[in-house]
Parts: C-alpha cells; sequence; structure tokens
C-alpha cells in the first residue's frame, strides 16, 4: 500500500528541476480536479433535465468519455512525486541505506520503461484519430454528437510524457543517494514511518491554529 511520504528540497539543480516540475504538476492535477467537478455539474444537469421535462443533456455520455482522461491520467506524475501510488511498503521499510536505494531505482527504471512504450503506443492511438485534412481534424468522432475524440486521446501522451519526465528526475534522485550514500535525498519520496508521520500532522495542525 502507499504510506505518507515527503520530499525534501535543497539548492541542487536536482531539486530546482523538482521543483518546477512540480509547477506543471499541480496545474495538470488542478485540472483533474475541475474536469470530476464538471462532470457532477453535468450529471445534475442531466438528471434534473430528465426529471423535470424528460429531455436529459444530449450528448452526456460522449461528454463523460472526453473528460475520463482529465481525469484518470493528468494526476498520474503528481502522485508519483508524493510517493502516492500503490507500493509494497511493507516489504520497502524493512530496507535501509544503498539497498533502499538500489531497490528504488530498479522500480523507477521498470516503470520508466513501461511508461515509455506507453506513449510511443497512445501517441501511435493518437495519430490515428487526428487529420489536418479533416473535418474538425479529426477521423472519428463519439458516437451521439460527434465530438473529435482527439483531444482526449492526446492527452494520455502528454500526461505520460510528463510522468516520465517525473520518473527521470527521481532515477536521478535515487542514483545519486546509491553512490554517494546520501541518508536523505531530494526529490524523491521518503516514506515516513508512524511516529514521523504523527509528528509532522501534529506540527502542520500547530501551523493552522
Amino acid at each position: 500500500m502507499a504510506g505518507h511520504a515527503t520530499v525534501l528540497e535543497d539548492g541542487s539543480l536536482l531539486s530546482r528541476l523538482d521543483h518546477h516540475l512540480l509547477r506543471l504538476e499541480r496545474l495538470m492535477a488542478l485540472i483533474s480536479g475541475f474536469a470530476v467537478f464538471g462532470l457532477m455539474v453535468l450529471a445534475v444537469v442531466s438528471v434534473s433535465g430528465r426529471n423535470a421535462v424528460n429531455a436529459p443533456l444530449p450528448g452526456y455520455v460522449d461528454w463523460i468519455e472526453q473528460a475520463m482522461p482529465l481525469i484518470a491520467f493528468l494526476g498520474i506524475s503528481y502522485v508519483q512525486r508524493d510517493g502516492g501510488h500503490i507500493r509494497m511498503d511493507i516489504a520497502i521499510s524493512r530496507l535501509k541505506g544503498r539497498a533502499l536505494w538500489l531497490f528504488e531505482l530498479i522500480s523507477v527504471l521498470l516503470i520508466l520503461l513501461l511508461m515509455l512504450a506507453l506513449v510511443w503506443g497512445s501517441w501511435s492511438h493518437f495519430d490515428r484519430s487526428f487529420d489536418l485534412g479533416a473535418p474538425l481534424w479529426s477521423r472519428d468522432s463519439s458516437i451521439d454528437i460527434g465530438i473529435p475524440i482527439w483531444p482526449s486521446k492526446l492527452l494520455a501522451p502528454v500526461a505520460f510524457s510528463v510522468l516520465c519526465a517525473r520518473l527521470v528526475l527521481q532515477a536521478w534522485g535515487y542514483g545519486r543517494a546509491l553512490v554517494l550514500g546520501l541518508a536523505t535525498p531530494v526529490a524523491v519520496p521518503l516514506i515516513q514511518d508512524a511516529a514521523a508521520q504523527a509528528a509532522a500532522e501534529a506540527e502542520q495542525f500547530e501551523r493552522r491554529t
């Protein structure tokens, strides 16, 4: 499972790149949140129209299909940065020092290899849908109201590319920690134990009050 993690920062080039990429990741996660809110509004409008005047929102399912990549893909890099994806923390927490950084480095490199393949595949999928010479630049469209599908298909390689950039920075961070024997490397999620997590939450609560 995923535990609570913290990401340290300093003045190094790696940390600065991490901070710049984080701005983009936060923006993408915000857009994803707005997409969720937008789907809630569409659901209210569609259900209200069906119950009030027996006229649900036209193309409701089409708009859901268009919004799914926004919800599913745009936040994955932000979650990866904070170590929020599913992890085997019970096993990883038993490792210390260079053994831990080696395990994390191998894991990140394997994920990066998979994501590069997904970028290539999803871009090919988008390319088959996009055509500058076609109406609305699209070779295909949604079934109900004919919305072009290529914008939603483009979101997958874009989001996966940002995730690849995040994985490269994390591989750099873990590799640097492995070579130098660092205890607290920057730009990588450091999983906290229960005591450290409780202390961090208490400190955050004190700042708010």
